[in-house]
């Protein structure tokens, strides 16, 4: 299958191919983080146990050789290139701290950096198999009609434009192609979104790995298998995935003139006094005590403490967020880009109307010809009739139609308005009705006679319309709704949730235009989204949250966020968490950052103890990490969570908490 897509192939690393279950085995620096992680917890309990020195000192020292070898090879490589990055300074800082006997601050130094780096590696390498694992979406045989006639099986990567395949019932489509002959209905969520199963007859698209239903289709290709929708969907997560991995955290943006300054003000304490005759040892001792003041700890610790608390409380809540960056990602976001199905909506129908035009149970007498259905719509009208259904032989699915059967010596057909071959003005001026709202209507036949014309809806989520009430309140913008169904029922149902900004009838690569036009603009998108059609527009975001319940496994691996609880009215609430988690950074690096000036000025101007110096070090360390750590408690989620229900009553919206709905405004 490599073969087959070679624009993707760039993006996708060795990493990529490791087997489910095997992460914390299978990537390098997982494996050497969490070596160091257990050296050095094993070094802290033979330090507090008071065992012999150099028992927790030959700990340390492993953790630092374990821990360390790798950024401190990066950082050489970072030399050959005229750059020096704060990976460096950090190994610096750990052997001065080691050289004056703080070996235990640069340990720990070493274990912060080598988690987080560790974490970075499972995350990309996870992003990059969950795009390669689409491809299997795709069949790799299809069965082609040869110039004789006759048919025989072939790769799916040697179809061209021009050659004709078959599409038996319940096969995944091999290509993206025309239909010449046959009628079907064609399961294309992962690629359009649409809820519901299309019907496809001579004449209409279809596209590779969508799933057909129960009527056999011969299909003309039309594209070549490097080119189809799916193939594109790789390519454009693929990209765009590679695009968002260069974003770093605020401080890494930083970490270049921050390091050169330390290490040149490090060498200007260690020579320029040796120069004028001062005491080597003096001299090397405030170097190394600069070195230790000056060195980024603080720094580090007020930055990642907030972040991690706020992700640890968020996963607490059933929202899990992938990394730092994510977290800071989502405190950036201003405009929120939401998918229709599976998103605002269930991703089930259920019956919105039955209108009956004799005396003839309808919804009963249709319930009892779908009964044997597996079709999404003949499923909701039997869940609708929540009774004891008639029974039904002689059934009979109609490809592209609907179902037959007969009920109580009756024959009942339940078929879709196109397949309605009769004149009743009535029966088509209620399908009109009902379409025009966004539903899609049945006309249910008992012995070839109009009984009744049944509606059916995508559900909406209860907490959709208080979740976009949130989200404008949160952002600043009413978020909008991207999706790939109908201009009618994506119109209808932005009216139900208070969005005017709709756009429908949209691909995949449709949705990812619409969101980098945005960002061109200068917004910072979101996009919330569950579908393989979806993903495309996640990667391309600044940053995106899947709904986990029912999302497709690339959208959950592609999202920086996942719900697990499948709650919109969490989402409005971890963007609240992550802007005040952004807000105790700003305040733990003014912090940090005042700290480490007090000290480096005193060692500087002054004559700084070593202890004194140390103390403050970790004195401001411990600071900023426990300001952080506040992040962690409930209170501090159920405080952004109320404070959106206040404004959000305040603006006469429906409010969704944790202990319920209530309601201020519209029905939902």
């Amino acid at each position: 299958m490599t073969a087959l897509y070679p624009a993707t192939e760039p993006a996708l690393g060795r990493s990529a191919r490791i087997r489910p279950g095997h992460w914390l085995t299978a990537v390098p620096s997982v494996r050497w983080a969490s070596a160091a992680l257990g050296l050095f917890s094993a070094g802290l309990v033979a330090q507090l146990a008071q065992a012999p020195v150099f028992v927790h000192w030959t700990l340390y020292l492993a953790c630092y050789l374990v821990g360390g070898w790798e950024p401190a090879w990066a950082g050489i490589r970072a030399l050959r290139d005229r750059t020096l990055d704060v990976d460096l300074l950090m190994i610096v800082a750990a052997i001065g701290a080691a050289a004056i006997g703080q070996v235990f601050d640069g340990a720990l130094l070493i274990v912060i950096f080598a988690t987080s780096g560790a974490l970075e590696d499972v995350a990309t390498a996870r992003t990059e198999r969950s795009v390669r694992g689409l491809l299997d979406l795709a069949p790799e045989h299809a069965a082609l009609i040869g110039d004789d006639g006759c048919e025989r099986v072939v790769a799916a990567a040697d179809l061209r434009p021009g050659d004709v395949i078959v599409v038996r019932p319940g096969e995944r489509i091999s290509a993206d192609g025309t239909v010449i002959r046959g009628a079907s209905e064609v399961d294309q969520s992962s690629i359009t979104g649409e809820p519901l199963p299309a019907v496809k007859t001579v004449g209409d698209g279809v596209f590779a790995g969508t799933l057909n239903g129960s009527g056999a289709l011969r299909i003309e290709v039309t594209r070549e298998p490097s080119q189809t929708v799916v193939a594109r969907i790789v390519a454009m997560v693929a990209e765009a995935s590679a695009t968002k991995a260069t974003t770093q955290l605020f401080i890494e943006k930083i970490e270049q003139r921050y390091s050169v300054l330390v290490v040149t003000a490090t060498l200007a304490l260690l020579t320029v006094p040796l120069l004028f005759g001062a005491d080597l040892r003096s001299t090397l001792l405030r170097a190394m005590t600069f070195m230790i003041v000056a060195s980024p700890c603080a720094v580090v610790l007020a930055t990642m403490p907030p972040l991690l608390s706020a992700i640890a409380n968020a996963s607490r809540h059933g929202v899990l967020v992938k990394s730092a960056v994510a977290m800071e990602r989502l405190a950036d976001t201003d405009v929120v880009v939401l998918d229709k199905t599976g998103t605002l909506t269930a991703g089930q129908p259920v019956v919105s109307r039955v209108v009956t035009l004799g005396d003839d149970d309808v919804l009963g007498m249709a319930a009892a010809a779908e009964q044997f259905s597996e079709h999404p719509l003949g499923r909701a009208i039997v869940a609708e009739a929540r009774g004891a259904v008639p029974d039904a032989t002689d059934f009979t699915a109609l490809p592209g139609r609907g179902v037959r059967a007969s009920v109580d010596g009756r024959v009942v057909d339940v078929i879709s308005p196109s397949a309605y071959a009769g004149d009743d003005a009535t029966v088509r001026a209620h399908c009109a009705a009902m379409e025009s709202e966004g539903a899609t209507a049945v006309v249910v036949l008992v012995d070839a006679v109009p009984a009744g014309v049944i509606g059916l809806v995508d559900r909406l989520r209860p907490d959709a319309r208080a979740a976009v009430a949130r989200l404008a309140e949160v952002t600043t913008h009413v978020p909008m709704l991207l999706t790939g169904d109908n201009r009618r029922a994506a119109e209808r149902l932005g009216r139900a949730v208070g969005i005017t900004g709709v756009r429908a009838e949209l691909l995949p690569e449709g949705k990812a235009a619409v969101v980098q036009d945005l960002q061109r603009d200068g917004r910072r998108v979101l996009v919330v989204g569950d579908g393989v059609n979806d993903a495309p527009a996640m990667a391309a975001a600044h940053t995106s949250i899947a709904m986990g319940r029912a999302g497709a496994d690339l959208t959950v691996q592609t999202a920086d966020v996942v719900t697990i609880r499948d709650e919109l009215s969490t989402i409005p609430t971890v963007i609240a968490l992550a802007r005040r988690a952004r807000r105790v950074v700003i305040a733990n690096l003014v912090i940090a950052g005042t700290a480490i000036t007090g000290l480096v000025i005193w060692d500087l101007f002054g004559h700084l103890p070593l202890p004194l110096g140390v103390a403050g070090h970790e004195g401001s360390t411990v600071l900023v990490a426990l300001n952080g750590l506040r992040l962690l408690s409930n209170r501090a989620w159920t405080r952004e969570q109320t404070q959106n229900c206040t404004k959000t009553r305040k603006s006469r919206q429906v409010c969704v908490c944790s202990r319920g709905v209530r309601s201020g405004g519209g029905p939902t």
